[in-house]
């Protein structure tokens, strides 16, 4: 039977950065971003307040920006290996994360069968945000559930990986899941933790355990 392998993107692929405090560092404003994050970790705002006030910091934001943010970014080492394993034992691979899609689905591009994030309009912004199109930690299993129907898996054979709060649905609704550099709370529910800067680390104790 094959598996799927479910990766958050922000703390987990990215090694203590976001993807969008990446994008705000390209346009020189990583502190408002920081604020905003701050913010949302803390529970005073949501994930569609949170879009909206990042997406009020973007207003010039260019793909441009966008790409040197994807190709400077603190990502772990050995996602492409990792995935390309993933493949070649016929399994499947997918990221879903809270991040905006147009950040996320870049990673299509190093292997990952899918990938998911919340949807903003096309840049440079000329349409509002649509708080419908936010993802939320809820909406990361429902994402689950249409790629076990799309790839012909059950929840039974996917293993999810992720670092906090947002993850946290996720790994309670999975028999399988490692907390990667995760906050102490999500630890807890996992099967499986690993600190470090090496994905294949990672993935070596689900590989083993299996």
């Amino acid at each position: 039977m094959a598996r799927l392998h479910l990766f958050d993107l922000d703390g987990t692929l990215l090694h203590g950065s976001t993807a969008p405090l990446e994008i705000s560092r390209q346009i020189g404003l990583e502190a408002e971003t920081v604020a905003i994050e701050q913010a949302i970790s803390a529970g005073r705002i949501g994930p569609p307040e949170y879009a909206a006030q990042v997406y009020a910091l973007w207003t010039d934001l260019t793909e441009a920006h966008v790409a040197a943010a994807f190709a400077g970014a603190p990502w772990l080492s050995g996602i492409e290996d990792v995935w390309a394993e993933i493949r070649g034992q016929g399994d499947y691979c997918a990221v879903v994360s809270l991040s905006p899609s147009f950040f996320v689905e870049r990673l299509t591009e190093w292997g990952a069968h899918a990938a998911y994030g919340s949807r903003f309009p096309a840049l440079p912004f000329t349409e509002p945000v649509d708080p419908a199109g936010i993802l939320s930690a809820a909406a990361k299993v429902q994402i689950a559930d249409r790629l076990c129907e799309e790839f012909g898996v059950k929840r039974a054979d996917c293993i999810a990986y992720g670092d906090s709060l947002s993850d946290r649905d996720l790994f309670e609704a999975l028999p399988v899941s490692v907390a990667i550099n995760a906050d102490q709370h999500l630890a807890s529910l996992a099967t499986h933790s690993y600190a470090g800067l090496d994905l294949w680390e990672a993935y070596e104790l689900v590989r083993r355990a299996v």
